[in-house]
């Protein structure tokens, strides 16, 4: 399923490798966002999140890159930075035009070829694919998210990419871009567990089950991580971004349980750009909502690959 992303200056790339179990997902803005993020995963992995920071100098960035392959993974960035600067996108300086190119990794090794990466060509390709129009499901860094990890492979549930979007007064459009390779369950809209642990064909509900442990949790796998990013036509600076970045995070505590754990890397960008006027209390709002809306969308379009269940597979009545 495909969905058409609506803000002007943004395209959306994938690149997709089944057969290794990874991907990454491109998301430009050549002439440049205001942008900010937020972590609140305990083990992420990220590349040039600082600039992002409203303390930093630099303005604006040119692009955000989500990747599989985890620490490794961060390597595909340099792929977009590349065709940006093939392009004459970038901060100018007196030796020519740097972009800036902000990336984030999940940990989706267990999936597929555990030695498979995506690369600086194949975010390149991503790129250069890119277009207007939003593909959902197992593709780009979704390829080998899973999600429900308290348990055994067996036990998982398939996770990937979903895109949601919500339109404000004033022509203000609000969308955020999910990859969800999660610790914990995705929630359904009444708060029931829609993708999680599975023993014997039946949710397990991890936060209940953590609540109920006597002894310190220990889990083998520990990367898992959910990445977002908010992108709205709305004009804001730099630490307004930031604000909005800590309400999206809310959308992942709607939607996502337990969230934000010590084996999450949690993380939410968001980009502004564009001249509509709006502000950061209902810009916020409206960022948990398409952020907890997407998260659900990801794991409803994923597709089961390397044998992990996904909802569309499953003999439960499909909730929304």
């Amino acid at each position: 399923m495909t969905q058409e992303l609506g803000i002007q200056g943004v395209r959306v790339g994938h690149y997709t490798d089944r057969q290794g179990g990874t991907g990454c997902t491109v998301i430009l803005c050549p002439e440049g966002a205001t942008g900010a993020a937020e972590v609140r995963g305990q083990a992420p992995g990220t590349r040039e999140t600082d600039i992002l920071s409203p303390f930093s100098s630099v303005s604006e960035v040119n692009a955000v890159v989500l990747c599989g392959g985890s620490a490794n993974g961060l390597a595909a960035a340099t792929g977009a930075a590349r065709y940006l600067e093939e392009l004459g996108h970038g901060v100018e300086t007196p030796y020519g035009r740097i972009p800036l190119v902000s990336a984030a990794v999940i940990f989706d090794l267990p999936v597929g070829d555990p030695k498979a990466r995506p690369s600086a060509e194949d975010a390149y390709k991503a790129a250069v694919a890119a277009g207007t129009r939003v593909e959902e499901g197992s593709v780009g860094a979704g390829t080998g998210a899973t999600v429900g990890k308290l348990f055994r492979e067996d036990s998982w549930m398939k996770g990937g990419i979903g895109f949601s979007k919500i339109s404000l007064p004033g022509g203000v459009i609000v969308a955020a871009l999910s990859v969800v390779n999660a610790f914990g369950d995705v929630l359904a809209e009444d708060g029931s567990v829609l993708a999680g642990a599975l023993l014997d064909g039946d949710f397990v509900n991890s936060h209940e089950y953590v609540l109920r442990l006597t002894e310190h949790p220990h889990f083998g796998r520990m990367e898992q991580t959910t990445l977002s990013v908010v992108i709205t036509n709305a004009r804001f600076r730099k630490i307004q971004c930031a604000a909005i970045a800590r309400m999206a995070h809310d959308g992942m505590a709607r939607a996502i349980s337990p969230v934000h754990t010590p084996v999450d890397g949690d993380t939410v960008f968001v980009l502004s750009l564009g001249d509509r006027v709006s502000n950061v209390f209902q810009t916020g709002i409206a960022a948990a909502d398409v952020v907890a809306a997407s998260i659900r969308q990801g794991v409803r379009m994923a597709e089961s690959i390397d044998g992990v269940k996904a909802v569309r597979d499953l003999e439960l009545p499909l909730k929304y």
